[in-house]
């Protein structure tokens, strides 16, 4: 099935998911340590919502997740506020002209970080296309598999530098999305620099009026390393969590 988006062709029969499965197995990664998902049958008393245990001739099954920790998710600037604000009323479009870039970070005393000259090298790179993109995917090298089941837990992951969230929101990205847990360092005594950096929040707690209310951050995809840097458009899909943060399905196609 074709589309045109601008005057630009993609086959939607050929979606590339950058997201990562939500499981309640081992193999699902975590962050922020916490435990695995939890899902399982409803039971009342000799009841179970599961089919195969003889008794329901339905599976009715909770889910018991967090969306920070637990996978691919997609967060609104109500993440890091006094007030509340939802994804769910944040992100309001869905289809995206995105770049996608990889990065090895520096090391930088005991850290990897994205820099903003990385990010400006990438950015700057000749495209056969002329866009205007909204949207800004990174991944980080080396690429392992292991990230779609990776224990990030006390582990300092790689992060984005507070400069280069500075230089990405001044390039009129709206969407930035990572293969990382965080923009931010693990440890890092609450600054968040680069959340505040990219939203363009001076105040947590008393919101500044050219705070960027539209904007996202999605932490926790993986993009396979066929998957050749350039132009796509970008498909953000959520659920409609009234949080300020959903799981989330990021589905790119080639233009």
């Amino acid at each position: 099935m074709l589309a045109k988006i601008n005057d630009f062709e993609i086959d939607l029969s050929k979606p590339i998911d950058i997201s990562i499965p939500l499981t309640n197995t081992d193999e699902n990664p975590i962050a922020w340590y916490i435990e695995k998902p939890v899902i399982e049958p409803v039971v009342f008393g000799d009841w179970i919502g599961k089919v195969s245990e003889g008794k329901s001739s339905t599976n009715f099954n909770n889910i018991f997740f967090n969306p920070h920790g637990h996978g691919t998710h997609t967060e609104c600037l109500g993440h890091i506020t006094n007030d509340f604000y939802s994804i769910n009323q944040s992100l309001k479009q869905f289809f995206f002209f995105a770049k996608l870039i990889t990065i090895e970070p520096e090391k930088i005393g005991d850290d990897f970080v994205i820099t903003k000259g990385q990010v400006q090298k990438s950015l700057s790179a000749s495209t056969s296309l002329s866009v205007t993109n909204e949207a800004l995917i990174i991944r980080t090298i080396p690429n392992q598999k292991e990230k779609k089941s990776r224990k990030y837990s006390n582990t300092n992951p790689p992060y984005l530098s507070e400069e280069a969230a500075i230089f990405i929101r001044e390039s009129e990205i709206q969407h930035l999305l990572i293969d990382l847990p965080s923009v931010d360092k693990e440890h890092d005594e609450g600054k968040l620099l680069a959340h505040k950096a990219f939203w363009n929040v001076k105040d947590t707690h008393n919101l500044n009026s050219d705070a960027r209310l539209n904007a996202t951050i999605t932490e926790m995809i993986y993009v396979p390393d066929e998957i050749e840097d350039g132009n796509y458009i970008l498909n953000l899909q959520i659920t409609s969590f009234e949080n300020d943060a959903s799981p989330s399905k990021p589905i790119l196609y080639k233009i």
